[in-house]
């Protein structure tokens, strides 16, 4: 079975699971979704960037990926923060308690508190979402936003693409995929918009569509960054196709803050 295949075996099969979750699922439900997602990538992110052993910095981000999503599920940024800021705090001491030898490496302490900062925070954003105004459909919108440009960016490079865009970093995007990128996101912005959110002015789903394609695009490459760091291919196993969680989901995680602060303040 081709690479091409599972892909779209894996998709058929966990597309109507995620749309019924966000769909029909209580917000409970959907943060326990969340927080799941979270975890994984999280595990996910501890594997590449540890390698083995490292268990005391692994727990950290485990319990500390699962207490940021927890706050958010009470609706309360200013919870969310204070654990952010607290779990800092902690991380730091702990590592000053725990070295034994005159050489300081704050390696390790960095990628503890880049990791909670990267998945866990970025991704309760979703859980925010879900809880306003037809955040339902907004979450729906950011779908769409993301994945649209994902297969024009995909069918665009793959029939013309010629120039690499970033090669040392990521071999298989090219420039003309990146427009078809930027394309397909806002025509499909612009198609959710008409159908779905109509009161939303139409300059609002093309800005969207551009700045959040560009945002995800650039989120791709950072988790192709780390996975060239580590030396992986790909950041899991877990989905068919699609390597790892965070293989799915490495654009979603800058777009799904930059559509809820862009929805707090400008849409509003």
């Amino acid at each position: 079975m081709t690479p091409h295949l599972k892909r779209w075996i894996t998709g058929i099969i966990a597309v109507p699971l995620i749309f019924a979750i966000i769909v029909y699922a209580s917000k409970m439900v959907f943060a326990a979704f969340v927080i799941l997602l979270i975890l994984g990538g999280v595990s996910e992110y501890n594997s590449m960037v540890f390698g083995k052993g490292f268990y005391w910095e692994k727990g950290e981000g485990l319990v500390i990926g699962l207490l940021i999503p927890l706050a958010a599920c009470l609706g309360d940024v200013h919870l969310e923060f204070t654990i952010i800021t607290f779990s800092t705090i902690f991380v730091f001491l702990s590592f000053l308690s725990r070295f034994k030898n005159s050489s300081i490496d704050i390696a390790n302490l960095s990628k503890v508190v880049f990791g909670f900062m990267y998945i866990p925070l970025m991704m309760s954003y979703l859980i925010f979402i879900r809880g306003s105004e037809d955040g339902i459909l907004w979450i729906f919108f950011i779908i769409v936003l993301a994945f649209s440009g994902d297969i024009s960016a995909f069918y665009v490079g793959r029939s013309i693409g010629k120039r690499k865009l970033i090669p040392h970093v990521s071999s298989g995007k090219t420039v003309e995929g990146t427009i078809g990128l930027f394309g397909g996101s806002i025509v499909g912005c612009v198609i959710f918009k008409l159908i779905f959110l109509p009161e939303v002015m139409l300059v609002h789903a093309v800005l969207l569509g551009l700045i959040g394609s560009i945002l995800g695009q650039l989120g791709d490459l950072c988790e192709s960054t780390i996975k060239r760091a580590s030396g992986v291919k790909d950041s899991g196993f877990l989905l068919p196709g699609h390597g790892g969680i965070l293989d799915r989901l490495d654009c979603l995680l800058f777009i799904i803050p930059f559509v809820y602060y862009y929805k707090l303040f400008i849409i509003k």
